[in-house]
């Protein structure tokens, strides 16, 4: 049985890391790309980046060669990213300026939505509480048409609240926030009760405090997901000095392929960091939200 067993865990070892493996391997070849001069991304990806653009010429390469160490170490991409070209980093900042706001206000909203959920029993609660799920399943592209048709109504096309306002009101957080408040043991609401706590006392000195690994996880998620987000600023935001880098990096042409891997890098770093400093609570968020039925 223990040899069983050791050879079990061994299997499944060796499963999991050829799939880290496999999930790393792009961003591996993205950073050490990021590090190559423009002529050896010329001649290692030719026949991708081949451009039949005026003015641009085309790559000599006629093969693909995927190639994870640079020949020499080069630090131009970087310096023309953040010295060189500034319109990288407007766009950088205007993902932060679009994508914090949704984060706070898509949190904040969500934690007062799925206190009521929690806390307070009737029939129409749970009716919307269905209709909340059926639009989280709901395909991205299918609210789209909403959204723009909103966003018009409002005045708002051309503006970065187009792009808030839907992420903001997202039903995806207020969802898994939800499923975490329900098991916060009722003793403990009754305990605030007895001791003359009010709903709003109860919410932040009791409910808040136990969802902190749930609240950090949805922000992360929240975070990640608009981060990356193309399609709604494209559709909504007609102006481009206005668009998030997520959008600029599809209108990098081919003779900029190495500026767009030292881009990619940049824009990786934010969630990155993120996703480090909060894995425990991710995982505990996501766990414990999906631990009670309901």
């Amino acid at each position: 049985m223990k040899v069983k067993l050791f050879f079990g865990r061994t299997g499944l070892f060796f499963i999991a890391a050829v799939f880290a493996v496999l999930f790393l391997l792009p961003t591996v070849l993205t950073i050490s790309n990021s590090f190559m001069t423009q002529s050896e991304i010329d001649a290692n990806y030719g026949m991708i980046f081949e451009s039949t653009r005026p003015g641009v010429g085309t790559y000599v390469g006629d093969s693909v060669n995927l190639k994870f160490i640079p020949d020499k170490v080069s630090f131009d991409q970087y310096t023309t990213v953040l010295f060189r070209s500034p319109e990288y980093l407007l766009k950088f900042w205007n993902s932060v300026i679009l994508v914090i706001p949704i984060v706070i206000f898509q949190v904040g909203i969500a934690a007062f939505a799925a206190y009521s959920f929690t806390r307070f029993k009737s029939k129409l609660k749970n009716v919307i509480f269905f209709f909340y799920i059926v639009l989280m399943l709901m395909p991205y592209q299918v609210t789209m048409v909403p959204n723009f048709l909103v966003a018009e109504w409002l005045g708002l096309i051309g503006s970065r609240w187009a792009v808030i306002f839907p992420g903001v009101f997202a039903p995806f957080s207020v969802f898994l926030l939800t499923k975490f408040m329900r098991r916060i043991p009722s003793v403990l609401i009754e305990a605030a009760k007895l001791d003359g706590a009010n709903e709003f006392q109860i919410f932040s000195k009791v409910c808040i405090p136990q969802c902190r690994s749930a609240l950090y996880s949805i922000a992360i998620l929240v975070f990640i997901d608009y981060w990356n987000m193309v399609e709604l600023p494209i559709i909504l935001l007609a102006n481009a000095d206005s668009q998030p880098l997520s959008v600029y990096l599809s209108t990098i042409n081919a003779g900029e392929a190495g500026v767009a891997f030292a881009v990619a890098v940049v824009y990786m770093v934010p969630p990155l960091l993120l996703f480090l400093h909060g894995e425990e609570a991710l995982v505990e968020g996501i766990t414990h939200s999906g631990s009670v039925k309901g």
